[in-house]
């Protein structure tokens, strides 16, 4: 029996509806489902802001979802890169990525090696953005906030 392999990439940072919306829905399309979730650094570089959950912690969050059959960092800015590593045959996306240039991009490299790209509606009303947002006008130092403790290595 042949499995279908399924990768959705994300910050996953400020866990929101969309992002359950999104691994529900690539979960609904294939057997086996990787979710990448990108490396603090990846979000420097893609955002220019570090994320305000450290990457252990969103890997913890995002590998308890039911959905979720395998939750890995994702440390490079080619997809190609993770595609060799994970061997997937279907890639999902937020559809704010459909018929843009990277999109495109994207789909022609993926085909090149049999991959499928999928896109998902992406959910308006609710974003990390808005929730970043949210939490600087409740309290504007916030970003500036650094724990005492690490408690991503601590044993629980």
């Amino acid at each position: 029996m042949t499995r279908t392999v399924g990768y959705a990439g994300g910050a996953f940072d400020l866990f929101h509806i969309g992002h359950l919306n999104i691994l529900k829905h690539a979960k609904s399309q294939c057997d086996y489902l990787f979710a990448g979730v990108l490396s603090d650094e990846m979000l420097l570089t893609t955002k220019g802001a570090p994320p305000v959950v450290p990457l252990a912690e969103r890997l913890e969050i995002v590998r308890h979802i039911a959905f979720v059959d395998e939750a890995v960092p994702e440390v490079s800015a080619d997809k190609m890169d993770t595609w060799r590593t994970l061997h997937f045959d279907v890639y999902f996306k937020g559809d704010d990525w459909k018929g843009t240039e990277k999109g495109r991009l994207l789909e022609r490299r993926f085909a090149e090696v049999g991959v499928e790209v999928i896109y998902f509606p992406y959910t308006v009303s609710t974003s990390s953005t808005a929730l970043r947002l949210a939490l600087k006008a409740l309290a504007p130092n916030a970003a500036d906030y650094r724990p005492v403790h690490d408690y991503s290595n601590s044993e629980r």
